[in-house]
């Protein structure tokens, strides 16, 4: 049986349990098919199957790279020398680098036959290289407003897929801490969600889950990841009126000092969840909240959620 352990156990343990916990090869592959599960019955079915094939072809994209770049040992020592994430996605969203798998998506996707999908994918394929640059760093920079949301799943695919791909030829030695407990060790992104592991040296232990290259980093439960603070956390669930909320498999962590929340899945109750998602499953969490005037900070990059 799994074990959770209380804020004082958690206190103790996080000295010592692993600091990373990289996804695997089949990451994509995985999460194409908890998409396709999850889609069935639920009210945004079309959605979230639209994403499991995007899915398909990330992890194509990974099996079969269309570029074999990564950082050199010079840019690693540059990032080290100036505390950065060795794959720190502000300054390399500028480069080449990452659109060559965008353009291998649009080249390898097949599309369904809504005409929304078609007139998306050909407004990527008439843009420049500056246009999608421009879009690219508008999405990571959560200015939304600089993107069109038609453009936001295939741009956030070709950015997950490239990164992460990078992520797994890193040394692992090159990650370490950042300042900000939501922000990526690997490329500087912002936590997307928080995962409650429930095996091994992992049990009990929270990992953040990173927006773009699917790095999970740990930080101690029972403290908000963005202002730190622990007074006054309550959690959410949408299985409040079924379900005891500690029994809920996805729960918002809502703190009342900055206003905020943060989405954890909890492995105990739901083994097979992950975390992107779990989070497109759980858009009537966000929308609850919303209205409550909570602030959501976690993106998700296969979702635009508006200007504001």
């Amino acid at each position: 049986m799994s074990q959770i352990l209380e804020p004082e156990q958690i206190k103790a343990a996080a000295s010592s349990p692993p600091f990373l916990y990289l996804a695997p090869a089949n990451v994509f592959a995985l999460r194409g098919a908890r998409l396709e599960k999850l889609a069935e019955g639920h009210a945004l079915a079309d959605y979230l199957r639209l994403i499991a094939s995007l899915c398909r072809v990330q992890q194509d994209l990974l099996d079969h790279p269309p570029a074999d770049w990564a950082p050199d040992s010079q840019r690693l020592a540059l990032c080290r020398e100036h505390g950065l994430p060795p794959l720190a996605a502000d300054s390399l969203v500028r480069e080449i680098h990452w659109q060559v798998f965008l353009q291998a998506l649009l080249d390898r996707y097949t599309p369904p036959a809504q005409v929304e999908i078609h007139s998306a994918l050909l407004q990527f394929r008439s843009a420049g290289e500056g246009q999608r640059k421009a879009w690219a760093i508008s999405l990571l920079s959560g200015q939304y407003a600089g993107v069109p949301a038609a453009l936001v799943p295939f741009l956030g695919a070709a950015l997950q897929a490239a990164w992460s791909y990078w992520l797994l030829k890193l040394p692992q030695a090159a990650l370490k801490p950042c300042d900000n407990l939501s922000q990526c060790p690997a490329c500087g992104s912002p936590a997307m969600a928080g995962v409650i592991r429930h095996r091994g040296a992992f049990n009990g232990l929270r990992y953040l889950a990173c927006s773009l290259c699917a790095c999970e980093w740990h930080v101690v439960r029972v403290k908000c990841v963005y202002c730190e603070q622990s007074k006054g956390l309550k959690y959410v669930s949408l299985d409040d009126d079924r379900v005891a909320v500690e029994k809920a498999p996805l729960r918002a962590e809502v703190c009342p000092g900055c206003n905020s929340y943060l989405k954890q899945i909890y492995l105990e109750n739901d083994a097979d969840a992950e975390p992107l998602s779990a989070d497109l499953a759980s858009l009537a969490l966000d929308m609850r909240l919303d209205i409550e005037g909570i602030k959501r900070i976690a993106p998700n990059l296969m979702l635009a959620p508006g200007a504001d």
